[in-house]
């Protein structure tokens, strides 16, 4: 330990202003995909940082979309309001609220999204190459099912019938995930024939819907939601290894989807949690038969064309809720396990560092240890139990980026009865 500690010291950066990321930014050099990490879904560091490094990048190096592990439909308000489509929505905190409505709300409706949404809609008022934002996450099964049906209807499109009968196979299952997962894996009960013909019908006329405000992407990418998600929910309740390589696979779709539409030379953001950006190959995920983006894209696009950076932090605070589904509360992280990668950084100094792998270093850090990961559901005094990810660093990310005391997000609601 005592030589990776001296190779931190060696070979880190302190992280001391905004100024210093342009390090980050010029080793990513030309690539077309940036995947930005974060080591939970409640730490506002993490949120603020990205949102730096992707204001750079859009600037600096002409990237156009921001892909976040999000629900498409709730993205899809955000993209219209930054873009000037919505003229209903006074307020990024207005069209964050209304977007971002089921749990776990605080991901998305914050005050630091809220910061990024102003810019990003501010930057697109004085520049005709607009930046969209889109929701790349798979769990949006009925809105996304109500989106498409919605426009079909507006657009009297006789494919709403099949929309329609999609949406009807559904409708017995009220809306719950887990009563559509089990009678679709243990009854025979599903439906998938209907989805697939809905998400063909839609390919086939793509064609022929209206590409004001990028409806017929919307329409596209939300039935490619209800396909997914069906085959999500439908494994859910059988096996979590392949319930978490469907959705990792079909957020690569989208991102696809979005590359696809805006261009082949398309330079995309990704954010989402450490989890899903960095290469699984290099964490013990590999050895539980899991995939994640990070690999998908590597493997799909080169390695070369791929720049992921990961994020740490050695205590402080955070939002998240005890049980899927309770009411969120800040909670102290507690310092790093000793030994883990939060912990070796901590030791050089309590500071903020950044460290970039290359070829001449990557050999100095690639010991497999412990590398902490935070959910939306959270128990500190429980953590050395499982949240701790096996992992060789510098091979999983092209940079890290350790925050040595973070905070937790203030969520939009409880900001604005302060």
């Amino acid at each position: 330990m005592e030589n990776i500690i001296n190779d931190i010291k060696q070979e880190g950066i302190r992280f001391n202003s905004n100024e210093d990321l342009q390090r980050i930014v010029d080793e990513i050099g030309d690539r077309q995909y940036v995947l930005l990490g974060e080591a939970s879904h409640g730490t506002s560091e993490f949120y603020t940082v990205r949102a730096e490094l992707s204001k750079m990048l859009i600037e600096q190096k002409g990237f156009k979309v921001i892909a976040v592990e999000g629900d498409w439909p709730s993205c899809f308000e955000v993209n219209r309001y930054i873009k000037g489509y919505d003229h209903q929505q006074q307020s990024s905190e207005e069209v964050l609220l209304n977007g971002f409505n089921r749990w776990p709300t605080w991901m998305w409706a914050n005050e630091e999204i809220s910061q990024l949404v102003n810019w990003l809609r501010d930057y697109n008022q004085s520049n005709d190459n607009k930046v969209g934002l889109y929701g790349i996450d798979v769990y949006s099964l009925w809105e996304s099912m109500g989106e498409v049906i919605q426009y079909l209807q507006k657009t009297n499109s006789p494919d709403v019938e099949v929309a329609k009968k999609a949406f009807g196979c559904f409708e017995p299952f009220n809306r719950r995930e887990e009563n559509y997962g089990v009678s679709a894996s243990f009854l025979s009960e599903d439906c998938i024939d209907e989805v697939i013909d809905l998400l063909t019908t839609i390919r086939r006329n793509r064609h022929q819907y209206s590409q004001e405000e990028e409806a017929s992407l919307n329409l596209e990418v939300n039935a490619l939601v209800a396909a997914n998600a069906e085959r999500y929910y439908r494994a859910m309740v059988q096996d979590d290894t392949e319930s978490w390589n469907v959705r990792d696979y079909h957020m690569a779709d989208v991102i696809e989807k979005l590359v696809e539409y805006y261009g082949s030379n398309t330079k995309v953001i990704v954010w989402e949690h450490n989890t899903h950006i960095g290469d699984a190959r290099y964490t013990d995920m590999k050895g539980e038969g899991l995939v994640n983006l990070g690999q998908i894209v590597r493997e799909k696009y080169g390695e070369n064309n791929v720049y992921s950076v990961g994020f740490g932090t050695h205590h402080g605070t955070v939002i998240a809720a005890k049980k899927w589904g309770d009411t969120p509360e800040v909670m102290t992280v507690p310092e790093g396990e000793f030994g883990s990668w939060e912990d070796l950084f901590h030791q050089v100094g309590a500071y903020n560092q950044i460290l970039v792998f290359n070829e001449k270093n990557r050999c100095k850090f690639s010991t497999t240890i412990g590398h902490r990961a935070i959910g939306v559901v959270y128990r500190p005094e429980y953590e050395h139990l499982g949240n701790y990810v096996p992992s060789n660093l510098s091979y999983r990310y092209d940079a890290f980026i350790f925050i040595n005391r973070t905070r937790a997000l203030v969520p939009l609601k409880i900001q604005m009865l302060v």
